[in-house]
This record gives structure tokens, C-alpha cells and sequence, in this order.
């Protein structure tokens, strides 16, 4: 009788101690998601996972990372293109930040989002190539960066509402366009796929950079470039993510909205990118339902292509544009 009230000690305190732990976990989940969702003032950037010491890592899985709000300072004039400042209405109240670039009469218009914890100034280079190539460009920050209303964000999920706001207030007070071109960038490319497929957004093509197939997916990459499991923190982190911000974060996923999108699209991706993996892009691209091309760059990661390998970006998107009729061939 002895032994068996000892075992049932021992399994009592086992029971304790896994509820204790998952508690424990749950609250780091908790503090993680939120750290990650809304944006600080000032101060430094907790810096990448792969540039941390084994120290750094730790310290930075007990304390969540550090993300002040995103405002770049360069413009649209450092790229040789005039602009307007515009302020867009999105939904709830936000306010929109946009630069207008305009280009010849009845141009077609690109509309460019940038990605997660980035402004519209990290777009630049796109902005830029894109006008090259004869179009108008207007650049957006999502709600919570840049010039932009609010301070948080939901990496891609509230964001396609944004995209609808600028697509509605481009039909409306933008001068008259020949097409309509949407180019996104990681978050900006899962908040276009949404507005696409679940706001009824219409455009005459869409560019696509460094797109995740699932938020679940792209948190699990972030635990593997923290030499982390990630089961079941990441699950646990995707979770209250949406609890805190009110949506299904688990429903976030760029790969099932594809499956809706028939117009033409080119998904422009870095071969060694460690946080969109490769694998996930193509998910998203074999997922799409219409005309489209993949463009995949050699030894690139999660980063501008435009910027790093500008010859190689303008010829492609060039001849996506041309295929598709958006510019003249």
C-alpha cells in the first residue's frame, strides 16, 4: 500500500509539474506574440536571429524580441522620382501614409506594400524599377508602420484590409490607369493574396516577393534560425497572436486565398531564404489558379531582389509585364 501511495505522489507531482510547464510556456507564447504584434517607440531593434550568440538566443526566447515602430527616412526623392504625400482611410479608423509617384497619362498603376516590421521607404528600389518601366507607382504603409495610423499589426491577416483601401481609393482619386498592378512584399504578398480572394480587391496582375504559405509555417522558420523546437511554441505563439488581436491567426494562410486568384501572377523568390522557405513559395505557386510565372533567385534570402540584384529583377518582372499585356510589349 505504501509503494502505491508513493507512485501515486510521484504522478501527482509529474501531472504538477507538466501543468506548471505548460502554463509557464503559454505565458511565454503569450508576451512572444505580443512583442511581435505591436510595435514600441524608439530605441534599437532586437537584430536577427541568425547574428545572435547561443546567449543572445536564449535571453531573447525568454524576453521576446524588441521591434520599434517601423519609419524609414529616405523618400521617393532619393530615387529620382517626384512625389505626393496622400493619407488613405482603411477600415476601423486607420489612417494610411502614401506616396503617390505619378508617370505619362492613363498609365497602368502599381500599387507596392511592403513587408513585417518594414515601411513603404523599403520599397523604394521596387518603386523605382517600377516606374523605369513606365508605370505609376503608389507606395503604402500598412496600418502601424511608416506615416500610418495605429501601432500594431497582424502580419498579413488586417492588412488586406489596407490593400482594399488603396485599391478603392486609387479607382477614386488617382488619375485615370490603363491596368492595375499590386506588388507585395512577404506580409504585403499574404495581404494581397487575402484581398484578392476574401475582399473581392480587383487588379489586372499581381508580383508576389518572398511570400509564406501559412503564418504557422513562417513562425515555425523563425524558431529553426533560433536553433529552437518549435512544437508546441509555435503553435501556442500563432494562437495568442490572434486571441490578442481578435482574428484566427491559424486561418492565415496565403496558400488556401491562391487557390481563389485566376488573374496573372509572377512570386519572385530567394532560393535560400530561411524565413519563406523555398518549398513554401512554391506551395503557394503550385496553389494558384491562374496564368503565372516563378522566378527564383540564386543564393538570395529574405530580401529586396530590386536592391540586390536589380538587372535580374528588371528583365523578369519587364517581361512579366509585357506577357501580360500591363505595359506595352
Amino acid at each position: 500500500m505504501g509503494s502505491k501511495r508513493r507512485m501515486r505522489r510521484v504522478a501527482a507531482w509529474g501531472l504538477s509539474l507538466a501543468a506548471a510547464g505548460f502554463a509557464a510556456l503559454n505565458v511565454l507564447a503569450y508576451n512572444h506574440a505580443w512583442v511581435m504584434m505591436h510595435f514600441v517607440s524608439g530605441g534599437s531593434c532586437t537584430p536577427r536571429p541568425e547574428r545572435l550568440t547561443r546567449g543572445a538566443r536564449w535571453m531573447t526566447l525568454l524576453r521576446g524580441v524588441r521591434i520599434p515602430r517601423p519609419r524609414g527616412t529616405a523618400t521617393p526623392a532619393d530615387v529620382g522620382l517626384a512625389f505626393e504625400c496622400l493619407t488613405i482611410p482603411s477600415s476601423d479608423g486607420a489612417r494610411l501614409g502614401a506616396w503617390y509617384c505619378a508617370a505619362a497619362d492613363n498609365a497602368p498603376l502599381a500599387i507596392v506594400f511592403h513587408g513585417y516590421s518594414a515601411d513603404k521607404s523599403t520599397v523604394l528600389p521596387e518603386a523605382a524599377a517600377l516606374h523605369g518601366l513606365g508605370l505609376a507607382v503608389l507606395l503604402v504603409d500598412f496600418h502601424g508602420s511608416g506615416e500610418s495610423s495605429e501601432t500594431s499589426t497582424t502580419i498579413g491577416y488586417t492588412e488586406a484590409d489596407d490593400v482594399a483601401a488603396a485599391a478603392a481609393y486609387a479607382r477614386a482619386r488617382l488619375p485615370p490607369y490603363a491596368a492595375l498592378l499590386l506588388h507585395g512584399q512577404s506580409m504585403g504578398a499574404a495581404a494581397i493574396l487575402r484581398a484578392v480572394a476574401e475582399r473581392g480587391v480587383q487588379a489586372d496582375a499581381l508580383i508576389l516577393e518572398a511570400v509564406f504559405d501559412t503564418l504557422l509555417n513562417t513562425v515555425r522558420n523563425r524558431f529553426a534560425l533560433m536553433h529552437t523546437p518549435s512544437f508546441p511554441s509555435a503553435e501556442l505563439l500563432v494562437f495568442w497572436g490572434g486571441v490578442q488581436n481578435g482574428f484566427n491567426a491559424f486561418a492565415l494562410r496565403p496558400v488556401d486565398y491562391a487557390a481563389a486568384v485566376r488573374i496573372p501572377v509572377l512570386v519572385l523568390h530567394g532560393e535560400h531564404d530561411p524565413r519563406a522557405r523555398l518549398a513554401d513559395a512554391r506551395r503557394v505557386f503550385n496553389a494558384l489558379a491562374g496564368p503565372k510565372t516563378l522566378h527564383v533567385f540564386e543564393n538570395a534570402a529574405h530580401e529586396s531582389y530590386a536592391a540586390g540584384h536589380p538587372q535580374e529583377w528588371r528583365l523578369t518582372v519587364g517581361a512579366f509585364l509585357r506577357g501580360v499585356r500591363v505595359t506595352e510589349p
